[in-house]
């Protein structure tokens, strides 16, 4: 019985010592990880890398409009009809193409006489109507100048008005890609210059972010949180942000 009491009582000291070991095994093996992954998290460094270019707008939007104001409906919609040719003769002579026009609907106002007080009354005095035309064109040279000449209508007697022309690059999603991969190069640079005074270097990207994508004349010097889109400016300046991690080895 003895015998058989000893025997047990050094199975259970070796397990003992077993679980022990494996404790602090396992212990080990966990630190090391664990020391890994922190590793892995602080030796790094973030930076903003940016990316700027200048482009020409390739599309323009234009839209112009004439009024016709007339005590009859029908003689205002004679006249405005008239105009609406001399319009058309116009840009046609400016080389200006019909599947680059669109003519739009006529917009009908009725205009009541005043009362003493400066008040509507329910009699008409007259009719006033309003089309427009708006021009799309990739060929923005021809019509940036046709809205510089433009007013040559008014000396033909029509009453034409029109906003600046709103400029377009057409190639925006080409040109993002290209941005994007200068900015993050330009962040890879920043982060080796900072790196290289440490006597270190810089490992794998970790991760990266886009930021800002924004469009503003070529002159601005604007920049914006929620980024830009200018539509007013021929000549445009992009600039394209980014923000990346690195490894530091």
């Amino acid at each position: 019985m003895e015998g058989g009491n000893f025997f047990k009582n050094s199975q259970i000291i070796i397990l003992g010592i077993c679980i022990a070991a494996a404790t602090i095994a396992s212990s080990v093996i966990l630190s090391g990880g664990f020391m890994k992954v922190m590793k892995f998290t602080r030796e790094q460094i973030s930076v903003t890398g940016s990316a700027t270019k200048e482009i020409r707008s390739d599309y323009i939007v234009w839209r112009g409009e004439f009024s016709r104001r007339e005590a009859d409906l029908k003689s205002a919609y004679a006249g405005l009809k008239a105009d609406l040719e001399e319009v058309m003769t116009y840009l046609h002579s400016k080389n200006v193409k019909d599947d680059e026009i669109t003519i739009c609907q006529v917009i009908t106002e009725t205009i009541y006489k005043k009362n003493e007080k400066g008040n509507d009354t329910n009699d008409i005095q007259g009719y006033r109507l309003v089309q427009g035309v708006e021009i799309r064109s990739n060929d923005v040279s021809k019509i940036d100048e046709v809205t510089r000449e433009v007013t040559e209508l008014i000396d033909q007697g029509i009453e034409f008005t029109s906003p600046a022309p709103e400029y377009f690059y057409t190639k925006l999603d080409e040109l993002k890609i290209e941005m994007l991969a200068k900015a993050t190069n330009n962040a890879k640079q920043r982060a080796e210059s900072m790196v290289s005074a440490t006597g270190n270097k810089i490992g794998s990207m970790r991760s990266a972010r886009m930021g800002v994508f924004q469009i503003t004349p070529a002159t601005s010097t604007e920049v914006s949180d929620w980024g830009m889109n200018d539509t007013s400016s021929l000549d445009k300046k992009v600039m394209a942000v980014v923000t990346t991690s690195f490894a530091i080895e």
